[in-house]
């Protein structure tokens, strides 16, 4: 009953409430003319499965059902009873578009697509679980999201009617825009360029070699060193008094002053930035103060920032300045070198956290200090 050459999407998982399983009914009318249309038809092959307590689930299975047996799109729309892994491996393999559209922030994953990705799926999903971090604008679509809408109607409302804009107005005329031969360049593209990106990231074994370098052998070294030479604990008596005392100070860490160079960054040269940091009871020797710079966007937020030495080298502090009408005790000046070497806008500023040999990662404590916004300025903290 379905058509090879129509352009296909997949909708296939478990079926909790959030996931939004019928979100594509609440206009049936709209989504039968995107089924229907005669120049640029589409079909959708929907799977899933509800938990046996989950009535709700259950119900949503049951008004995709009474749909799909619409005699005006039958033959564009059909659920697979039965879901189970070897259906969802023909799925991945045979569907144009894996759909995705949790209420967000509610997805944890969505792993599905990744399995539609190196499959050669394109992938069309609110900007929820590994979407959200992975998408690029070229690698599939986003659905965009109602967020801060309170109203769960008035949201499903707006959500679906941006998922029919976008079927109808920018994946299916990529898919059906053809050249003399047939074949539709840019959905082409947009299928390598999706398999050069996602191709290495959406696999299992880069999932394990980054849990094994960034976290178990740093919680392996790092348990040994707290064990100490003699295995009497030591070393992890001083980190929790260090811990205890810096927690307890760390209201008293305040970024007094940012700035930079004056005159035209220019790309290529480099750009020294200097902070004038209160560390309140603390010293340096307990904190590490980084420049954080990178692209900024449209509203002023670092775009794939970078850290001033990415290990834990702090920019040199300089010497103590005078209290003055600084906030949180004697303060301390240090200077750091960032090299502009993309050319665009440009955003930077300065963070500081905390420091000591043996923690296992520097976000441990949970505390990390920026500078305050300066006044009007509401939307990031761009020196």
């Amino acid at each position: 009953m379905l058509d090879e050459d129509t352009l296909t999407i997949g909708f296939a998982r478990r079926v909790p409430s959030y996931k939004r399983l019928t979100l594509m009914l609440h206009d049936p009318e709209r989504l039968a003319a995107l089924l229907t249309d005669p120049e640029r038809p589409v079909q959708i092959v929907i799977a899933g499965k509800a938990h046996p307590a989950d009535e709700g689930g259950k119900r949503l299975i049951q008004q995709m059902v009474r749909f799909t047996d619409d005699p005006r799109v039958r033959s564009r729309i059909v659920f697979l009873p039965d879901y189970d892994m070897e259906m969802a491996r023909s799925l991945v393999r045979g569907c144009d578009v894996w759909l995705n559209n949790p209420l967000r922030p509610l997805e944890a994953c969505g792993t599905s697509g990744m399995k539609a990705a190196l499959n050669g799926g394109l992938n069309v999903s609110v900007r929820d679980g590994w979407w959200d971090e992975w998408f690029d604008g070229a690698n599939g679509w986003e659905i965009p999201s109602a967020d801060g809408v309170e109203d769960a109607d008035r949201r499903d409302e707006l959500e679906s009617a941006a998922l029919y804009d976008l079927l109808g107005a920018s994946v299916a005329p990529l898919f059906y825009d053809r050249d003399a031969a047939g074949v539709p360049g840019g959905w082409v593209e947009m299928i390598r360029h999706t398999l050069r990106v996602l191709g290495p990231r959406v696999q299992a074994e880069r999932m394990v070699r980054e849990y094994v370098t960034t976290l178990y052998a740093p919680a392996t070294r790092s348990s040994r060193a707290l064990a100490g030479d003699d295995g009497t604990y030591g070393p992890a008596r001083e980190l929790a008094e260090w811990k205890q005392r810096v927690v307890k100070a760390w209201p008293g860490v305040h970024i007094e002053h940012v700035e930079a160079d004056a005159g035209e960054p220019r790309l290529g040269s480099p750009l020294t930035v200097r902070a004038v940091v209160a560390l309140g009871e603390l010293t340096p020797d307990d904190v590490c103060v980084e420049v954080v710079y990178g692209r900024a966007n449209e509203d002023d937020e670092l775009v794939d920032p970078c850290y001033m030495a990415a290990a834990p080298d702090p920019m040199a502090p300089g010497e103590p300045s005078g209290p003055g009408d600084l906030k949180a005790g004697p303060a301390v000046r240090y200077t750091g070198e960032i090299s502009l070497a993309r050319p665009g806008p440009f955003g930077y500023t300065v963070r500081v956290l905390p420091r000591h040999r043996l923690l296992a990662s520097r976000a441990e404590l949970g505390v990390v200090t920026w500078p305050d916004a300066p006044a009007g300025m509401t939307n990031g903290d761009l020196r």
